[in-house]
């Protein structure tokens, strides 16, 4: 980085790598025509904060470079000192997977860090919660409603009698029926909920309730695959709306609060105890990204992810058309060439799956990201990266998968915040860590998810959304390092249920939102 100071009157920029051609402005407001930087560049034109301005004359057809790789083509000449938008970049062809070197670059394993831990929810299982919570899974959306109505009713005369109870998370999608549900690809949504309802912070306590004449039987959610670890459940204690015994609504609702009663008695007997980090499950991600994202807080969480890592804990980044153009920069970091293989897997997988849409990755970023500075999704991806840090990547997940080791690991998602989200829950993350430079009051009633600004302008005006402040990077009142710091004892303190995250308090949460590739009839 270079230009920084903390006088927002003078014109700054920051440059991520020294073969750059091009800096984003720093400025709240941007930059006016004819501003100068300390190092005697004059804007030729406004250039609104966070965007690019050429550092010297790109000519029609040149490479535009940040981050040290190239981010497109200048799709006409480019005189130093202007403003260069989307509408000036071409994009480039992305990594042929193919020809990607894998595990050539393994990095040395980093000291450990000892003597850190949060309280948190031992399971029978062995896994560990932040949370101690009722989840009630379903197996179809034509009961959302029903549970919703049961849910209120439980928040409002059953948890008051079981204080120790944090709340009761209805894990309502829109699958279930009215899909091919022996596709393929159906695997995914299925591994998905039957994953969900093993969350360490349900407590391994598995409540469902079904309809009784879709096409995910409840029996077929509980079932175990090569990938997919069985649930041992009691025919008796699944709660099926259709069953005869059922007359009249009220009889519904009965049978759910007292199915949900049993579980809520075994939910107030734990309590918190002390457990080292390393039993952290915690999941990366971004929304809402801006040209900040990569150089403030998603470099901040990089350095968080490495302190876990360093603990022993479990650390999850995701979002696979925000990894596919910068993954070139991974392969070399795989433990072996086993897990490269698999990462190119999940790379393929999801080439195919778009081309199958008659979509390409052109399709991100959003319009959000294009204000925000970000040209393409080539540019996004390498800010995105930076979350993962500088660990080996020990393991590859598909969506919906449990991971079998600790350490770094990519689990494959889309890029969506809501589907991300959801299926990194299925993977087992018991918190989550979320970047933002437009902002978002995004949140998840089964984890706390801590946001994190990319500049001081968002931080400031969303005071009581964002949770933690990246900005103070970019204007030079702190390091990634300090920030890194800041937020790894942060997400110790909310996973010991000792601080709460904004989108807790006022109880932001988004609805689950399964990602379902297979076909809908």
């Amino acid at each position: 980085m270079s230009e920084i100071n903390n006088n927002d009157e003078t014109p700054l920029y920051i440059k991520v790598h020294e073969d750059d051609n091009v800096a984003i402005v720093v400025n709240n407001n941007g930059l006016a025509k004819g501003a100068r930087f300390p190092c005697g560049l004059q804007l030729l034109e406004h250039v609104p904060q966070g965007h690019k301005v050429a550092l010297r004359d790109i000519p029609a057809g040149g490479d535009i470079v940040r981050y040290g790789e190239i981010i497109g083509h200048a799709l006409r000449a480019i005189a130093r000192g202007c403003w260069i938008d989307e509408s000036l970049v071409s994009l480039p062809a992305a990594p042929e997977l193919h020809r990607l070197p894998l595990a050539n670059k393994v990095p040395a394993a980093l000291p450990a860090l000892e003597g850190y831990s949060f309280d948190g929810y031992r399971n029978a299982d062995g896994s560990v919660g932040t949370r101690n919570l009722l989840g009630i899974t379903t197996s179809v959306h034509c009961v959302a409603g029903v549970v919703d109505y049961a849910v209120k009713i439980i928040e409002r005369d059953l948890l008051p009698r079981y204080p120790q109870v944090d709340g009761v998370v209805a894990l309502n999608h829109l699958y279930g029926c009215g899909v091919a549900i022996n596709a393929p690809a159906a695997a995914v949504p299925i591994r998905t909920l039957h994953n969900l309802a093993l969350n360490p912070n349900f407590g391994g306590e598995v409540m469902i309730v079904g309809l009784g004449c879709e096409k995910l039987q409840p029996e077929r959610l509980l079932q175990g695959t090569p990938d997919v670890q069985a649930i041992s459940l009691d025919e008796q204690r699944i709660v099926r709306l259709q069953d005869e015994k059922h007359v009249g609504f009220k009889s519904m609702i009965d049978d759910i609060l007292r199915e949900a009663e049993r579980h809520l008695q075994r939910l107030n007997a734990r309590r918190r105890q002390r457990c080292p980090a390393s039993e952290l499950v915690v999941g990366m991600q971004c929304g809402g990204s801006d040209a900040f994202s990569g150089v403030t807080a998603n470099p901040a969480v990089g350095y968080a992810a490495d302190l876990l890592v360093r603990c022993g804990a479990t650390v999850m980044f995701s979002e696979v058309t925000e990894v596919r153009d910068a993954v070139h920069l991974l392969t070399p970091r795989v433990a072996d060439e086993q897990v490269g293989k698999r990462l190119l897997e999940e790379m393929a997988w999801y080439d195919a799956y778009l081309e199958a849409g008659q979509s390409d990755r052109s399709a991100n970023p959003s319009p959000g990201n294009k204000k925000g500075g970000l040209a393409n999704v080539v540019e996004k991806a390498l800010g995105s990266i930076a979350k993962s840090g500088s660990s080996a990547i020990v393991e590859v997940l598909s969506p919906g998968q449990r991971p079998s080791k600790r350490g770094l690991i990519f689990a494959a998602t889309p890029a969506s915040d809501f589907v991300c989200g959801t299926q990194q829950l299925a993977s087992g993350m018991t918190l989550q860590v979320f970047t933002t430079g437009r902002g978002t009051p995004y949140g998840l009633a089964a984890v706390p998810v801590i946001k994190m600004a990319t500049r001081n302008a968002l931080a400031e005006r969303w005071y009581d959304l964002m949770d933690i402040n990246a900005g103070t990077i970019a204007s030079g009142e702190a390091t990634i390092e300090q920030v890194g710091w800041q937020l790894f004892e942060l997400m110790l303190d909310i996973a010991s249920g000792r601080k709460q995250t904004w989108s807790d308090q006022w109880g932001l949460h988004n609805a689950l939102a399964v990602f379902n590739p297979a076909p809908v009839t």
